[in-house]
């Protein structure tokens, strides 16, 4: 993992999530080597809502389930970098991961702005019916962003699996 310095290649920024389908880092790190840009890597935790943003890169976040503690924030931390590192293993990409809190969409959309990234990625909504329920009642992430962004965004489908498929 790079250290997060941005003086040089405008980055790209990539949303992830704990169990998102391997299409969406493997086309930002193919992206990103081809462009020869670092990438940002960004969670955005829901259960957490923003108290208070400041540009200096420290936010001050309050979680929605109180007992929420470090730990298990580190937990998701480790368990994601461990993921994106699996993806970029072999790559020449160099990349960080930021933990956000609130909004995905507006979230994502407010760290691009803040580190002046060329474009976000993002990965399709996932098949099923609780994903489409979710999808209806709060709006899609990549719906939200494209239609509300001045910055390109890549919106990377799933492949499609067949029945014995195992997902990567």
């Amino acid at each position: 993992m790079a250290e997060e310095s941005f003086s040089g290649p405008i980055p790209l920024v990539v949303g992830v999530l704990p169990d998102q389908h391997v299409e969406v880092l493997q086309t930002a790190r193919n992206l990103a080597e081809q462009l020869g840009v670092p990438l940002v890597c960004a969670y955005v935790d829901e259960a957490s809502y923003l108290v208070e943003w400041d540009p200096s890169r420290e936010t001050h976040r309050m979680s929605l389930h109180p007992e929420k503690d470090d730990a298990e924030v580190d937990a998701v931390r480790g368990d994601l970098g461990k993921m994106i590192g699996e993806a970029m293993d072999g790559g020449s990409a160099d990349w960080t991961l930021r933990l956000l809190a609130g909004d995905p969409a507006r979230a994502l959309g407010r760290l691009a702005a803040d580190i002046n990234a060329s474009m976000i990625i993002v990965g399709s909504p996932e098949p099923g019916l609780g994903h489409r329920i979710s999808e209806a009642l709060n709006g899609s992430v990549a719906a939200w962003l494209s239609h509300h962004q001045r910055r390109p965004v890549l919106i990377v489908p799933q492949k499609k699996r067949h029945d014995g498929d195992r997902r990567n």
